[in-house]
Order: C-alpha cells, then structure tokens, then sequence
C-alpha cells in the first residue's frame, strides 16, 4: 500500500469517529432538553396541584369553622332553654 492510501484511510477514519462522536453528543443534548421539557411539565403539574389541595383545605377550614359556630350556637341554644325551663335540670342528660 502507498503512502498516499494509509493517509487517507487515517483521515477517513479520523473523520468517521468525529462524526461519530458528534452524534452521540448531539444525542446526548437532545436527550437532556428532552427530561428538561419533562422535568418542567411535572413542575407545573405539582404546582396546579398544590393549588388545589390549598384551596381544598382552606374550604375545609371554613367548613369547620362554620361547623364549630353552628355548634357553639347550639349549645348555647341548648343552655339558654334549660335556664328558663322550670322543669329542666342540671342531671338531666343532654343529647349532642
């Protein structure tokens, strides 16, 4: 074989694991924008999410505390009767 041949085989070669090596880090980039673009949208996901288990406990807070003022009003109902039913005593047992 010439000289000239093993050079351009070299060159060849040379060029080939370039190009080779290119690819892979062309793959590569593509790969991470790829679990980037994921990555993002499980983001927004979680925070609509957390969005709405905020405004969930936030109702359920106000459910409580109406609940609670519903209660309070109640009992106070149910005190303010046996303070002015004459037949009504302290043993009695009161049902809640």
């Amino acid at each position: 074989m010439s000289t000239t041949l093993i050079v351009v085989i070299v060159v060849i070669a040379v060029l080939v694991l370039a190009a080779v090596a290119w690819g892979m880090t062309a793959g590569r980039a593509k790969r991470m924008q790829q679990k980037r673009v994921v990555a993002q949208a499980h983001r927004e996901q979680a925070n609509v999410a957390a969005r709405q288990a905020e405004k969930a406990r936030l109702e359920a807070k106000e459910q409580s505390d109406r609940a609670a003022a519903q209660q309070a009003e109640a009992d106070w109902l149910r005190s303010h009767a046996d303070e002015i039913d004459p037949d009504a005593t302290r043993d009695e047992e009161r049902v809640s």
